[in-house]
């Protein structure tokens, strides 16, 4: 980047006009740089995804630093975003500003307009769906749930829209029923000679556990990000039991890798 860019960049007050001026100056065709030049949208969207990721990575860690460093990242994504945009006369990053700020206006009246007394989380989700609905009516209430999402998140969330609805069990043992039956036709398919079938009755199994979290009040992708750490944290320390053993992993028996596994376990409960 050439002393007059940077000059350009640092002559701003704000930081958010400086990031504006880093992101204009990296997509200047005389003098940017070529890899930014050649993103468009399709190219740099699974970049926000990853870094929206990285986000909650650094929260769950609690670990602040990494947290201010993430949340940068993924503003960048946004400002890359508004960028390109721009360039093709469409928006710019002050338009995506004023959008989000007058929809979160719009979608808190509680607060902003009659100053309704809400007295917990779930009234203030009401009021927000209410105010989605108005904005934008939906065919279905199942409409605008993104298909974007990782399949265990998005299917509490479908879940969620139609218990919302009504389409509710009426406690966890119906949930625990539909469980069984779907258990039973999953190991019915198994007998079976098609594995299109198998394939659609193990992810049955799957959805109706979600719909048993969500009905415990979890947020079932937290739960199996857990149950990977978990998983994770204890595979490794097998590996390191055997090898205190001056034992390599591909060389161990199924047998052995599970003594080094429940003493891995016992350490974690000392």
């Amino acid at each position: 980047m050439s002393a007059e860019k940077l000059q350009k960049i640092q002559a701003h007050d704000r930081p958010i006009d400086r990031l504006l001026e880093l992101m204009r100056s990296l997509r200047d065709p005389n003098g940017g740089c070529p890899w930014d030049l050649e993103q468009d949208f399709d190219s740099i969207a699974k970049y926000a995804i990853e870094e929206a990721y990285e986000v909650a990575d650094a929260i769950r860690r609690d670990n602040m630093h990494d947290l201010k460093d993430e949340l940068g990242d993924l503003l960048l994504q946004v400002v890359f975003h508004a960028r390109i945009a721009q360039e093709k006369g469409l928006f710019d990053f002050d338009d995506i500003a004023s959008f989000v700020t007058d929809k979160m206006i719009e979608r808190h009246p509680h607060v902003f307009v009659n100053h309704q007394t809400l007295s917990h989380a779930d009234q203030v989700l009401d009021v927000w769906e209410a105010q989605k609905e108005q904005q934008k009516p939906r065919e279905s209430v199942l409409d605008d749930i993104t298909l974007g999402l990782p399949g265990l998140m998005r299917a509490q969330k479908l879940q969620k829209r139609a218990a919302h609805a009504g389409f509710e069990w009426q406690s966890v043992s119906g949930v625990l029923e539909k469980f069984k039956e779907e258990m039973a036709e999953f190991e019915e398919a198994m007998s079976e000679n098609d594995p299109d079938h198998l394939r659609e009755e193990y992810g049955d199994v799957l959805f109706v556990m979600v719909n048993l979290g969500r009905m415990m009040g979890y947020d079932v992708e937290e739960v199996m990000r857990n149950s990977n750490d978990k998983f994770e944290r204890r595979f490794k320390g097998m590996e390191k039991i055997l090898k205190s053993e001056n034992k390599e992993l591909s060389s161990c028996s199924l047998e052995e890798m599970e003594q080094a596994w429940q003493a891995q376990k016992k350490n974690e409960n000392l």
